[in-house]
Parts: C-alpha cells; structure tokens; sequence
C-alpha cells in the first residue's frame, strides 16, 4: 500500500505562529498526498466576514466573547474525528486529541523572521507587521490560557517542533513529507 493510500489513515496537524509556514506546508502536503486541507485560519476570516469586519476586528470581539473561540474549535474537533486530512491553525493538535493516529507539527520561525514574512505577504511596512503580531499573539495568548488553561507556548504537545527560517519553503515541506512517509512505514498499516 502506497504513502497516499496509508496517509487516509491518519491525521495530520500542523500548528505555530503567524509567519511560520504552516498555511504553505499544510497546502502543500495536502496536494501532495491528495487529502484535504482545513484551517482554523480560514474558518476565523470566513466568520469575520459573515459579520462584515476585518480580521483584526473580529480578534478584538472575539477578545471579548469566548464563543468565537469556541465554535472554531468545536469544528475543528469535528473535522479530526474524520481523519484522512490535514488541520492547520493555531490550535489544532489540542482539540484533535481524538484521532488515534495523528501526527503533529509545531512550524515557528524567529520573531523578526516572521514579522519580516507577514510584511511581505500582506504588502505592509516592517513596522505595521511588528505591532500586528505583537498584538495578535499576545492577544491570542491571553484568550486561549483564559478560555482553555492552554499556553500556547508549551510545545510538549507535538511530535515535532521545526524552526522554518533553516529552510526555504519547499526543502521544508520535503522535511515534512519524509518524516510523514517514516511515520506510515512504521506506524501505519
């Protein structure tokens, strides 16, 4: 039975602050092993959207009503219990805790790193990135340790943590794909 057939089998997350690569590398292993790809992300924006404000403006509300928070995780809980497909978000290795065989992923990059990333996909100035960041991740900090009991920076909850900024975009998603290929061979039948 080849990878793509044995990867159907399992879950796989993929976690870590904005700018680290997750969204890239999830997209990317998705396409590369035929399984579909779901973000926390995406489901945050999409909500931000249903209430007409921005991204950062819904942070601001959601700041203030954990059911945000919530719903976003109770969808992510779901779509782990099916398998077969990657998770990408913040918060994904927590709430998918239900599939038996799951691999998780913790992307990070140095601070500046991922500032200077941010800036260069939304086309804003270093400076705007920073105070962006700053604020979401502390913000976000904040929200999960009071709605959860989670710190964010504890990462003894992955199988892997992989700092991005050693590699470029591609030799990271071959990083990824060979260790996904040595966990189906030995985990996975």
């Amino acid at each position: 039975m080849g990878s793509k057939s044995l990867v159907k089998k399992i879950l796989i997350t993929i976690s870590g602050p904005a700018g680290s690569g997750k969204s890239h590398c999830a997209s990317r292993l998705a396409e590369l092993y035929g399984i579909p790809c779901h973000s926390a992300g995406s489901i945050f924006r999409k909500m931000a959207m249903e209430k007409g404000v921005s991204p950062e403006e819904f942070s601001k509300v959601a700041d203030k009503d954990p059911k945000i928070d919530k719903e976003i995780d109770r969808r992510t809980s779901e779509l782990a219990k099916r398998g077969g497909l990657i998770l990408e978000g913040r918060l994904v290795s927590f709430f998918s805790s239900s599939s038996a065989r799951k691999i998780s992923f913790y992307l990070t990059a140095p601070f500046e790193e991922r500032v200077k990333r941010i800036a260069e996909r939304e086309g804003i100035s270093l400076k705007e990135s920073e105070a962006k960041t700053r604020t979401r991740e502390e913000s976000e900090r904040q929200r999960y340790l009071a709605i959860y009991g989670l710190d964010v920076n504890d990462l003894s909850h992955y199988d892997f943590v992989i700092n991005t900024a050693l590699w470029d975009k591609e030799a990271t998603v071959t990083l990824l794909k060979t260790i996904v290929g040595t966990y189906l061979k030995t985990h996975v039948q």
